[in-house]
């Protein structure tokens, strides 16, 4: 028996629980990891390069293996799996264990999960990783939450692992209970957003431009080398150069327009109409991609509505200096849209956030790292009570100058019949949120008048109902 070999335990050998013991295989730390499915135990012993990792496919013997108390991290698809994951180990731990969940768990099935735990003396906490299998091979953006003494506990490892930015780990302490696997939903809900106006901008291009694959992934490349800088334009630009092999033609054109989704854009857009925090660029990303699996509907109407041709205009150069002033202010929105929700959140649930720590750790290992993060920390370094990322004057500086481009771009896009809905609500968003006086006076005086709701009114006190009817 292996008794106190191995300093951490990895339950889940999929290619993110592989990468991350490898990573830390790398970093000293000796690591065990458990899979039902033998040949994963086999491949990551493989892939250790002699390194001290070791795989198992009996539980009994794995955790036998790690060094009391144990520290123990379950990568499984979020939902049941994890719970019926925990409730195999519950009679095999001992009270002073640390078990963390490193999936994509609903943060509600998180605080669920810790209070249950807790009176037992396990110690559990929700951790979001961010980065993908190289991410997590090569150094993650992490997102822990929960019991902060286990988190104290685990820090050098989490450190140790995490991607660096100006020699800072991006991993930190997010908060109390659920915070962590909260903080990674929003993260995602981001990422929804950005992807979808890439694959406006994408289309803008191809449709209303008439540019070529090259000159397109050329667009990105360039964008990607400026202010636009970030992990998804260089994967953009990666995907507008790659054939299969043998291939005259980019894979990309033989992929289907139908979008998966996991379910963490979902939940942001459910957690954020619970918590009135308007997050219209991502609600929009979540509902394209529902909208992009009516393959068959959308091609019986594009026979009807086949309306999209060139936007107006035909000096492409200036068009593509408008379009990235379109997708620099987009962008901006989607950050702020994720961040005010992560603040009304943390109000709500009592996580007390750190936005300035949460944009250092997402600047480096995770999906949605751009160079604009080094802005979004700078902005929350210099005032954490911030209302609104737009409240940062030279934040809204860089918007304001963006707009001119923005309006031009969608209104070509409009003209034309190209779908941008990203954008339009990026921009609508802004133009409503910064608007002294909105129509809503007009909604309330429509609820009074069908359904008595009542209202208040400018520089009275109190609420008002009126008989609206005459008749």
């Amino acid at each position: 028996m292996l008794t106190d070999q191995y300093d951490f335990g990895m339950i889940g050998l999929g290619t993110m629980g592989r990468n991350l013991l490898l990573n830390m295989a790398d970093h000293g730390v000796r690591g065990a990891g458990y899979d039902k499915d033998g040949d994963k135990g086999r491949l990551l012993e493989q892939e250790a390069n002699g390194t001290a990792v070791k795989g198992f496919s009996d539980l009994q013997a794995f955790l036998d293996s790690l060094k009391q108390p144990r520290a123990i991290m379950m990568l499984v698809p979020a939902g049941k799996i994890v719970d019926e994951v925990i409730a195999e180990l519950q009679p095999l731990l001992s009270k002073g264990d640390i078990l963390i969940d490193g999936g994509n768990s609903y943060f509600k099935d998180t605080e669920r999960r810790v209070a249950a735990l807790e009176p037992q003396g396990l110690h559990f906490f929700g951790m979001g990783i961010s980065g993908g299998e190289e991410g997590a091979r090569r150094g993650p953006s992490m997102m822990p939450g929960g019991d902060k003494e286990a988190y104290r506990v685990m820090q050098p490892i989490l450190e140790a692992i995490a991607a660096k930015v100006d020699h800072e780990p991006c991993v930190t302490y997010i908060g109390p209970g659920a915070a962590g696997h909260f903080v990674k939903m929003v993260h995602n809900g981001i990422e929804y957003g950005l992807m979808q106006l890439i694959a406006e901008t994408y289309a803008f291009m191809k449709q209303g431009l008439g540019m070529d694959n090259e000159a397109i992934g050329n667009v990105f490349g360039e964008w990607n080398r400026g202010r636009l800088q970030s992990f998804l334009l260089e994967i953009t630009a990666s995907i507008f150069s790659y054939r299969e092999k043998g291939a005259d033609h980019l894979l990309l054109d033989d992929i289907r327009d139908e979008a998966r989704a996991k379910g963490t854009g979902k939940w942001t857009s459910q957690i954020a109409m619970d918590l009135e925090a308007p997050i219209p660029t991502i609600d929009i990303a979540v509902s394209m991609r529902d909208l992009s699996k009516y393959k068959s509907l959308r091609e019986q109407l594009s026979a009807s509505f086949a309306n999209a041709g060139r936007p107006a205009g035909d000096n492409r150069e200036a068009q593509l200096a408008q379009l990235e002033q379109a997708f620099f202010g987009s962008m901006v929105m989607a950050y702020t849209q994720g961040l005010h929700l992560l603040a009304k959140g943390s109000d709500a649930f009592g996580y007390e956030l750190d936005l300035a720590a949460i944009a250092r750790i997402w600047r480096g290992g995770c999906i949605i790292r751009s160079a604009f993060l080094q802005d979004i920390y700078a902005a929350f370094t210099k005032d954490a009570q911030l209302p609104l990322l737009l409240a940062d004057t030279a934040v809204a500086a860089q918007v304001t100058e963006a707009v001119p481009g923005w309006r031009k771009i969608l209104g070509e896009a409009i003209a034309s019949g190209l779908a941008m809905p990203a954008y339009a609500a990026s921009l609508s968003y802004l133009d409503s949120i910064s608007s002294a006086h909105m129509p809503t006076n007009l909604i309330q005086a429509q609820r009074d008048y069908f359904g008595a709701h009542t209202y208040e009114k400018v520089g009275s006190e109190g609420v008002f109902h009126t008989q609206w009817s005459q008749g």
